[in-house]
């Protein structure tokens, strides 16, 4: 059985995900700490590397280089000796990948402190789908494992979509800071660095991840008997059914967001993608405050400067006619202000994930003996458009819905 935690016990694996006899996660049998050190050691490589190439326009064909080291334990005139068995470290694109970084105003030197020189932490609630995660101790930079098919789609959606970036840079779409492989023991194991949608240091008292679909969509026995455990459609309609209130403003800002998102997913045939929904609930921070009568805890919340351009969820959707010159973002952590239908005032903190699904054949198919035993417009696998619509339908009408009062006053 899995432990609390979320991780597979001794034995069990969940994909590639397992742990060994000594408790430690492995990913396709390279432990933790093992993969942790390739990671700084290969990304301190590359991006020192490319800091000394001049800076040029992004070609066609820097989406498509792939660069390799060699990391032998005992070192080598180019990398240092290290305590890890030996690896090969791959970085994709690298120029065009430095270029979106640049895009959202992360400094290498940064880029680099906060992945390389600072102890990554393995998030122990990582979800069903066998990947690991790293988050960065400045809770920046998310380092997630993913498949083969994931990566190689993603190199082949990265000239469209980033063109989107380019013209778009507010979008709740994950944004992607580089690609990478380890190479170990005749395996590969490959991650993306990614933007951090639910700071750590926010306290998220309800978590979903929504997808419009209410087929199976409710969090398994095993998920609600986590500590933080992730809800889903059915759970959230159950919790909020009023929906989760947003001023005019902010409401039609999400709205446009949302929509311009989904016509990007859906122009590369992508879906089963999720909003990933945490929620800070002020009034029920205070109490819990109160009740461990500590006073020092309300600086400990305030999240550390922030890196990434557009990062936050407040700063992800505001285009020029929203009102974020008037939020004070040292109230709302960067979150978006919100009440529920109890009218108690919440912090809102939102991304799309999982967009590296293309729809394949093996996902028709998936649809197509589901729909004949179900009713096919609630299964959560569908046609891209189909599941476009369904998506915004749901986000814009049940999840996020427009009041009249000024939710700024009431976060004062």
């Amino acid at each position: 059985m899995p432990s609390s935690s979320g991780q597979p016990a001794h034995g069990k694996k969940i994909g590639h995900r397992g742990v060994d006899a000594s408790g430690e996660t492995t990913y396709k049998k390279t432990t933790s700490s093992a993969l942790k050190g390739a990671i700084q050691l290969g990304i301190g490589y590359t991006v020192g590397n490319l800091s000394s190439k001049p800076e040029r326009d992004v070609l066609m064909q820097d989406f498509y280089v792939v660069e390799s080291i060699f990391f032998p334990s005992e070192g080598s005139n180019l990398t240092p000796a290290h305590h890890f068995p030996d690896f090969r470290f791959k970085t994709y694109a690298p120029v065009a990948f430095r270029y979106f970084r640049e895009l959202f105003g992360i400094r290498p030197d940064d880029y680099l402190y906060s992945l390389c020189n600072e102890p990554l932490i393995e998030l122990s609630n990582p979800g069903a789908s066998g990947s690991v995660f790293y988050v960065t101790k400045d809770d920046e930079f998310i380092i997630k494992t993913v498949m083969h098919k994931e990566a190689e789609f993603l190199q082949k959606l990265l000239p469209g979509y980033y063109m989107n970036l380019n013209q778009n840079p507010r979008t709740l779409l994950p944004k992607f800071f580089g690609l990478y492989c380890v190479q170990s023991g005749g395996k590969n194991i490959r991650m993306v660095v990614m933007n951090n949608v639910l700071p750590r240091v926010v306290r998220m008292h309800l978590k979903y991840d929504l997808k419009g679909s209410t087929y199976k969509r409710r969090a398994s026995k095993k998920e609600r008997e986590k500590a933080k455990p992730t809800f889903k459609d059915l759970d959230f309609m159950q919790d909020i059914p009023d929906g989760l209130m947003l001023d005019t403003d902010t409401y039609s800002a999400l709205v446009k967001t949302l929509q311009r998102d989904c016509l990007v997913l859906e122009s590369f045939k992508i879906m089963d993608y999720s909003l990933l929904l945490g929620v800070h609930n002020i009034d029920q921070a205070e109490k819990e405050q109160q009740m461990e009568g500590s006073q020092g805890n309300s600086d400990e919340k305030r999240p550390l400067a922030q890196k990434a351009l557009y990062s936050t969820a407040m700063e992800s959707i505001q285009g020029a006619s929203a009102c974020g010159e008037e939020i004070d973002t040292d109230d709302t952590m960067g979150g978006i202000p919100a009440v529920n239908g109890k009218g108690e005032r919440l912090l809102l903190y939102i991304g799309i994930i999982d967009i590296l699904q293309s729809y394949r054949l093996i996902k028709k198919l998936e649809h197509t003996w589901k729909a004949l035993v179900h009713d096919g417009d609630t299964v959560s696998v569908h046609r891209p458009s189909f599941y476009a619509d369904r998506f915004f339908r749901f986000m814009s009408t049940t999840v996020f819905r427009k009041t009249s009062c000024d939710i700024e006053i009431i976060l004062k």
